[in-house]
């Protein structure tokens, strides 16, 4: 059992320096948001992926080890959480002060990635808007030029509204 204990406290630490290495990531991504940098934001979204991997293989690897737990225990992995694991390890005070303070800094961590991520969530949403105003813009301002008539209304300024946005001659 003390094993099964190392092994997750080993996994939540790694699970835990990986969601750090993320708060600086996600403020990256906010000011390549703002600077307007889509080459940037990808990149950012590339290494962001890849830390992403890495958590989803450590979960895994948690979610064994509970499991592990469980048949030790004879109880359920669902029943395990994060609190009920402290709880259980009374008698081992090292792994469960080791326990609650990767409880702590992992919540804290999580809540502060997940603000990060809203506010880039929502810049981003706020660009879409913007873009599509500007398209509106656009496509409104095209209209109105493509409906100008002479005074004998039987000819029309065939100017630049004709052609379209874009000259496909060139």
């Amino acid at each position: 059992m003390a094993s099964l204990m190392e092994e997750l406290i080993s996994t939540l630490s790694k699970e835990r320096d990986i969601y750090v290495e993320l708060l600086p990531i996600a403020d990256e991504k906010t000011k390549a948001i703002v600077a307007n940098k889509p080459e940037e934001l990808q990149v950012i979204t590339n290494r962001e992926q890849e830390a992403v991997d890495r958590i989803s293989s450590l979960e895994r690897k948690r979610s064994e080890v509970v499991k592990n737990i469980g048949i030790v225990l004879g109880r359920k992995p669902e029943e395990l959480t994060l609190t009920e694991l402290i709880r259980i390890s009374e008698r081992q005070p090292k792994e469960q002060e080791v326990l609650a303070e990767l409880k702590d800094s992992l919540g804290k961590t999580v809540r502060r990635l997940a603000e990060l991520n809203e506010r880039n969530k929502m810049l981003i949403e706020q660009s879409l808007s913007m873009i599509e105003f500007n398209m509106n813009l656009i496509q409104s301002t095209r209209t109105v030029q493509g409906n100008n008539y002479t005074r004998s209304a039987a000819e029309s300024d065939l100017g630049a509204s004709q052609t379209g946005m874009f000259d496909a001659k060139q």
